[in-house]
């Protein structure tokens, strides 16, 4: 997301963590879906940034839970690496 940002508005890029802020910010459109896949992202590092989320995070993270994240992540990243890549 952060590559996006630069290369739609620049270098001065803003010191946050909400990655549908951070696109918003940078002009990107996204679909609801993107939009509600990066406020899950963000959830993400948030829990394991404090202790009080952390245990309630790790009881989450099934097998399941992790494949279908990783997998939707991935898509997320193939589509922005695409999105980058046409601004060329």
């Amino acid at each position: 997301m952060k590559a996006y940002y630069v290369k739609n508005i620049g270098i001065n890029i803003p010191r946050i963590h909400d990655l549908e802020k951070l696109a918003n910010n940078a002009g990107l459109e996204l679909s609801e879906k993107y939009a509600n896949e990066l406020q899950d992202i963000t959830k993400f590092n948030i829990a394991v940034r404090y202790d009080d989320y952390k245990k309630t995070f790790y009881k989450k993270c099934t097998e399941k839970f992790t494949e279908e994240n990783i997998k939707s992540i991935d898509n997320l990243r193939k589509w922005l690496k695409k999105i980058i890549a046409e601004k060329d």
